[in-house]
């Protein structure tokens, strides 16, 4: 199952319909095809989608957005879902889920849900309509019809009569389970500014000696009832841990969350599945990140088309992308919005810092009158 685009409606605090696509939207040549994922015809995927906005223009809720669709997608009852606060006190929301099913089809999922207060005060979704769409990859003529539905009747619908089935978990169960779909779905949000080693399994050497040369042996002891942690630097006696929150003190914060970012992402990159981490530079160098992006970006290692999404500050991380496709603007004015860069900039010739950073592309720098207000603060006090 690979997911293809996402509409949304509804939710309050978005500006306008949410519409991010994850397959190419501008011509490829023969030169981005080592880029791409391909997954029939014409038709490609990119492997590293980014969300870039200055700080507040709402990266994460963009995220969440995702998180929710794909979390939908497997199965997962919504009012278990991690990120479904960003539905918020929705009166109504539509989300639209297109993706390729291994069977060969392209499928459309419009999920209608809606929220209710619980008597602890607490809010409670269900859903109260729901339809399946599904049509063969010959019936896709060219990328612009390739989730276009008209003309297709919904060929499952929701009822009312379904009494086996909870009111917040998908019809898309059904389709799952008969063909045994169902992705890998990674999420690193509730560790973005948390580093702690969140697993006792074998960490793969290459990812500790790429993160920090020095180490010589890191590994968990599983055999006492409790994991031992064993750490040595080279030159240095070896230590032992007894508590994961210790390694705090001898591992940099940007190791620990390598050591997570990394092995996570190798099994995704084998899984094909979906990796999706908020404000991707946190306690990393430059050379850190794009190092992740490449891997995704290299058809070579992504030969099951992992796909890496995450938010940034930094505009420079958008040079590391020949397209403009697998980039998304987002702003908040009065609400948020995304916008594809493709749809902005024509060219792929263009350096994407440099537009970013330039005021080009509205609402991605901090306003001038308030940057004013701030220098004008700080002289007055000191």
């Amino acid at each position: 199952m690979k997911l293809l685009r996402i509409t949304v409606e509804g939710l309050p605090l978005f500006k306008e319909k949410l519409d991010i696509s994850f397959y190419t939207q501008q011509r490829i040549y023969e030169e981005d095809k080592d880029l791409l994922y391909p997954l029939f015809s014409n038709i490609y995927l990119n492997c590293a989608e980014a969300f870039i906005g200055i700080n507040a223009s709402g990266k994460t809720s963009v995220l969440k957005v995702v998180l929710l669709a794909l979390n939908l997608l497997n199965n997962e009852p919504i009012n278990y879902i991690e990120t479904r606060d960003i539905l918020g006190k929705t009166k109504k929301a539509i989300i639209n889920t297109y993706f390729y099913s291994h069977t060969k089809e392209v499928c459309r999922l419009e999920t209608e849900i809606v929220s209710e207060k619980t008597k602890t005060g607490e809010q409670h979704y269900r859903i109260v309509h729901e339809s399946l769409w599904m049509k063969p990859e010959s019936g896709v003529g060219t990328r612009k019809g390739l989730t276009d539905f008209n003309g297709y009747e919904p060929i499952t619908v929701r009822s009312k009569e379904e009494e086996f089935l909870s009111d917040d978990v998908s019809i898309i169960i059904a389709h799952n389970k008969r063909h045994k779909e169902h992705m890998d779905i990674v999420s690193l949000l509730s560790y973005t500014n948390a580093n702690v080693l969140p697993f006792a399994e074998k960490i793969p050497m290459e990812v500790i000696s790429f993160l920090d040369p020095t180490i010589e042996k890191l590994y968990f002891d599983e055999t006492k009832l409790k994991p031992v942690i064993h750490l040595k630097f080279k030159g240095k006696e070896e230590i032992i841990l007894n508590d994961q929150k210790d390694i705090e003190q001898y591992l940099s914060s940007g190791t620990i969350k390598g050591i997570v970012t990394f092995t996570l992402a190798k099994d995704v990159l084998k899984s094909g599945g979906y990796l999706v981490v908020d404000e991707v530079e946190n306690h990393f160098n430059k050379e850190i990140v794009t190092t992740l992006i490449r891997f995704f970006m290299d058809s070579s290692i992504n030969k099951k088309g992992g796909t890496l999404i995450f938010s940034t500050h930094y505009p420079e991380l958008l040079d590391e992308y020949d397209r403009n496709d697998s980039i998304h603007i987002i702003r908040n004015r009065n609400g948020i919005t995304v916008e594809n860069l493709s749809n902005i900039l024509k060219r792929n010739d263009i350096k994407k810092s440099d537009a970013y950073q330039s005021g080009f592309l509205e609402g991605t720098t901090p306003m001038y009158e308030a940057y004013l207000q701030l220098k004008k603060s700080i002289t007055a006090s000191i």
